[in-house]
């Protein structure tokens, strides 16, 4: 009771902090420019926050946190119309949406889909802060807890579900995780300073470009696909603002997968070296797993879009905590975060909401502000969003291909990175084509490094021996989920194969 009264009166100390006019400006200023980079093609935070990283130079400290936090979620909601109307998910996390939310806009229900878009994220990111605010200390002490075998073992979690959520065999899913994984390794080993599969190349010698990655995967492969169909693509689907609101069969399908999505991105929410990819990956396996009709999914199901959605937006205000009290980044753009406050002379850690609750605080009061922004913002805004599906492809086409390579290049300053765009636009049309699934090569892409390090980590500690990962309870209940998961996807897949396969005939 004493700790709730206590963070009351802090929320309330941060609502102060929060809509003085210097601060509520960049607060505002910071949702308008995630918003809109979220909805370009090959825009997206990470770029962003990249290039107005130095602007942040003259601001207070707490100016300049809010103003980029405001860039990160409000990049999210944008992210979220980008993926359902051009199936061009600007952040990673997005790359689910796009695989139920546009041909949700093909079959003319992009009005519905966005409306229910919007209100679980702004439900799961409202549950995210009261968790912050009110159990912040216990999920920080739970996420200290977790040593790196637990961490290795929620991430081999992460991309088993990753794998079996693919259509069709999940032996295409795993092989594309691998492949993920694959290109997560390339670059400098961090703890040997040798720099692998780079074949010659000084500009891999940094790794894989993530953006360039989702762009060439998503982005460019889709257009490459459709330049040869013209004459097939059909009429851009009129959205209106009536349109966004839901019917009550659709509304009423939509509740339970948003409070199970903005469930997983809770839990997640306080373990360190986890950002919000993973929890929407996780969240569309858990609803194809509960689901009915599971056929469905990858052809237009609200729930594919309401659960992820709420786990990416719950995980995105729950990531904070780890970020801003152990100073552990979940993804880049978390750690471009910490970057702007150590450029301020703060120091993320145990000691910040003690020593600087004016950020912390302030902060979170700032998440209800703009999420809030967000919600009123995006309605009349939505006829803007929808007039993009109306240009005509062959101007959409290179219009579109030009804001990637700006957006990819932006992120290093670098044509090696718009090059592997056009790379992994070739690899994601072909593998398109043979229904693979692309979604499993970023959550591998993604994972892939953390695995590694706290893999790595682990062995160190237990002198080279495997039985750690078994003798912590955490770590072994991890890993037997995981692997009850891969056992009875497989088994499903092949009593499922034996029913459509003839007698006689070898199943591909």
């Amino acid at each position: 009771m004493v700790l709730m009264e206590q963070a009351i009166i802090e929320l309330y100390h941060g609502f102060g902090i929060a809509l003085q006019f210097q601060n509520l400006v960049w607060v505002i200023a910071g949702v308008l420019v995630g918003n809109l980079v979220g909805v370009l093609p090959g825009m997206g935070a990470l770029s962003a926050i990249s290039m107005l990283l130095p602007l942040t130079y003259p601001l207070s400290p707490v100016a300049a946190v809010l103003m980029l936090a405001g860039v990160f979620y409000g990049s999210m909601y944008g992210g979220a119309i980008g993926a359902i109307l051009l199936n061009l998910p600007s952040h990673p996390p997005h790359a689910v949406t796009c695989l139920d939310g546009y041909p949700l806009a093909r079959q003319g229900r992009g009005g519905a889909a966005l409306g229910i878009t919007m209100m679980a994220s702004f439900f799961a990111a409202s549950v995210g802060i009261v968790f912050m605010i009110f159990l912040s200390p216990i999920l920080v002490d739970m996420a200290a807890g977790f040593g790196p075998a637990e961490i290795t073992s929620i991430m081999l979690l992460g991309l088993i579900a990753g794998s079996t959520m693919s259509q069709g065999s999940p032996l295409k899913g795993i092989g594309m995780t691998l492949f993920g994984l694959i290109c997560g390794t390339v670059g400098t080993d961090l703890t040997t300073g040798i720099v692998r599969f780079s074949f010659g190349a000084p500009d891999l010698s940094d790794g894989v470009e993530l953006g360039a990655l989702c762009m060439g995967l998503f982005g460019l492969a889709y257009f490459m696909l459709q330049a040869n169909r013209l004459a097939d693509v059909e009429e851009s689907p009129k959205v209106t603002m009536r349109d966004m609101w839901p019917t009550k069969r659709e509304l009423k399908k939509s509740i339970a997968p948003t409070l199970r999505g903005t469930l997983v991105g809770t839990l997640f929410g306080a373990l360190p070296g986890t950002g919000p990819t993973i929890t929407s990956f996780l969240a569309y396996a858990v609803e194809r797993r509960v689901s009915k009709s599971a056929d469905r999914f990858g052809k237009g199901e609200l729930a594919g879009v309401a659960g992820p959605e709420a786990a990416a937006h719950a995980k995105t205000q729950m990531d904070f905590i780890p970020t801003m009290s152990l100073g552990i980044p979940g993804d880049a753009i978390m750690a471009l975060l910490l970057g702007a406050l150590i450029i301020k002379g703060i120091q993320p850690g145990p000691q910040l909401i003690v020593e600087h609750p004016d950020i912390f605080w302030g902060l979170i009061a700032s998440f209800w502000i703009g999420n809030l922004l967000l919600m009123i913002l995006n309605v009349p805004l939505i006829g803007v969003w929808v007039k993009l599906l109306r240009v005509p492809f062959r101007f959409l086409f290179p219009l579109a291909i030009f804001f990637i390579c700006v957006g990819v290049y932006c992120a290093r300053n670098s044509l090696f990175d718009v090059a592997e765009v056009a790379v992994f636009g070739i690899i994601g049309a072909v593998l398109s084509k043979l229904d693979f699934p692309l979604s499993s090569i970023v959550l591998g892409y993604v994972l892939g490094p953390m695995l590694e390090e706290n893999f790595r980590r682990t062995l160190l500690l237990s002198d080279g021996g495997f039985q750690i990962f078994l003798q912590r309870p955490v770590s072994a209940a991890f890993l037997l989920i995981g692997a009850a998961i891969l056992v009875i996807q497989l088994y499903k897949f092949s009593t499922r194969s034996r029913r459509v396969t003839p007698r006689g005939s070898v199943p591909l």
